[in-house]
Parts: structure tokens; sequence; C-alpha cells
């Protein structure tokens, strides 16, 4: 039995969700999205997420296709229609179709389309190997901080880890770290200080990233926000990626260079722990 999508008001089996060639989020990546992880049936840290949505939308001078309860709604209707457990339910807004033209329409209804996936977020096989990463150049745009469609040159970069046997990749401009592929990026220094990049237009202000550092700084963890080098992420005690469809997972080598001693972190797994704890009790907010 297929997935039960929606689009543009309709509950539909997957392989009858069509959206229109003339949509400009199929045109010209006209389009934001988030991502919300499902734990034993119920979104997690859901409201977050929808209030990113409107700041992409907002930067974006797009409009809302519904109001929060009912996107709300839809997605848990989703959830339950898909009888999912775990996993994540995918949504995304684009500027509706019409005739192809670089300037924005007038009038044109936002397009609103989600879809769930099943993922096994809690027993992840990374958490106990951790992750090995590469770096690639940051070739994106400019407005990293607004989550849109656009997102050819992170595939990019994540094709060129898994072409050399590693499971992601780490943009870099000159010699600091903006992000990961999909995710916000931290390293451990030798004092146990948590460093990641600041907040800006070269990062996307991560939903998990958000909680993780609160989290953190509750079980008096220094916290730095600033960029950080590859050099200083080579020499680092450990390294971790948040995300809300990974939570917390470990980096143990970059480059083909162990991490530490090239096992999972203290840190991480205390903070991914942390995190599960909360988001299955229902207090992580």
């Amino acid at each position: 039995m297929s997935r039960i999508t929606y689009v543009n008001g309709a509950y539909l089996p997957e392989e009858k969700a069509k959206i229109s060639i003339f949509d400009r989020g199929f045109l010209f990546a006209d389009g934001v999205y988030e991502v919300s992880s499902v734990l034993n049936g119920k979104l997690i840290d859901n409201t977050a997420h929808l209030a990113r949505l409107h700041r992409s939308l907002n930067e974006l001078a797009m409009a809302a296709p519904a109001s929060d309860d009912e996107i709300t709604a839809i997605q848990e209707e989703l959830i339950k229609r898909n009888n999912l457990k775990e996993g994540v339910v995918y949504l995304q807004v684009t500027r509706g179709a019409a005739d192809r033209s670089f300037t924005y329409p007038v009038n044109t209804p936002s397009s609103l389309v989600m879809f769930t996936q099943e993922h096994d977020l809690i027993d992840n096989p990374k958490t106990q190997t951790g992750l090995s990463v590469i770096t690639v150049p940051d070739m994106r745009w400019g407005r990293r901080d607004i989550k849109t469609v656009q997102l050819l040159a992170a595939s990019m970069a994540k094709q060129a880890a898994i072409d050399v046997g590693a499971d992601d990749a780490w943009l870099i401009e000159g010699d600091v770290i903006t992000e990961g592929t999909s995710n916000n990026t931290y390293i451990v220094t030798h004092d146990g200080t948590i460093v990641t990049q600041h907040l800006g237009h070269k990062i996307l202000s991560g939903i998990t990233r958000q909680a993780v550092l609160t989290l953190a700084k509750e079980d008096d963890i220094i916290i730095e926000e600033r960029p950080f080098t590859l050099d200083e992420a080579l020499q680092a005690t450990e390294a971790f990626v948040t995300s809300a469809s990974t939570f917390v997972l470990p980096v143990v080598r970059i480059n083909g260079t162990d991490i530490g001693n090239g096992k999972p972190g203290r840190i991480a797994h205390k903070l991914r722990q942390i995190y599960l704890d909360k988001a299955l009790n229902g207090t992580l907010a």
C-alpha cells in the first residue's frame, strides 16, 4: 500500500500526487521547506519548525498557504493515515504555478505539499560508529539562513563524500567550516567547550541546534558561537552534527584523520541522550 501524501488540499496516494510543470518550485527553486521529526507517532518541536517556516516565507515575500493550526492538522492526519511511528514529515511551500517569468507572479496561490518518511531515528547505527566526513568548498548562495529547496550544491557535496567512501561532507569557505550538507556542525575543545558557527546568513538556524545548545547550557557546558577552522576541527577532542532527522550524531573522522580517539565522544553521546529523553517525555520545549 502506497503512502498517502498531501497536495494543495487533497490527500492522495503517492503515485497520484502531482504538481503543475509551471510550479515555481520546479522552475526556479522558488520554495521553502521544513522537516519535522516524529517519535511514537508524535511531532517533535514542531512549533519551532513552523516559526522558522514563517521566517523563510517572510524573507522571500511569499504568502503562507495555511494557518499553523491547519498545517499541524494536516501533518497529524498524514501521520495517522500512514501509521507513522518513527520518521519525519516533509513540508514544502512554493510560490505556486504561473507562466514562467523571473518576476514574482501577482495573486498566485502558494502551493503546499507534504509527505511522510519512515526512519529509524533512535536506533541509528551511526550513533555507535560515528560519521566519517570530508570537506568540500561551500558553493551555495549567500542566504543559507533561508531554508529554500535549492539543494543542488548540498547534494553534490553529499555525493562527493559517498563517492570516496565517507558518510557526509562539511562545507568550507577559505579555512572556516560553515555547516554540513544538511546539518549544523560542532567541535569540542580540549577543555570541554562546544564551538559552533554563529547564526547569520552563512548557516541555517537549526531547530535541533537551538534545542541542543539550550540543553548543553542547562548542563553547564560552555558554548562558543563563532567560526572554527578545519585545523581546529582536526585538533578537537570530538565533533558532532545536529539535525531534525538525526538529532545528535558524532563525527569521528574528517578527511581521513581521526578526531580525538576516533570513537564517538562523551559530550555528543550525553547530549543525544538528554535530547531523546526530553523529546520522548514531551518536555523538550
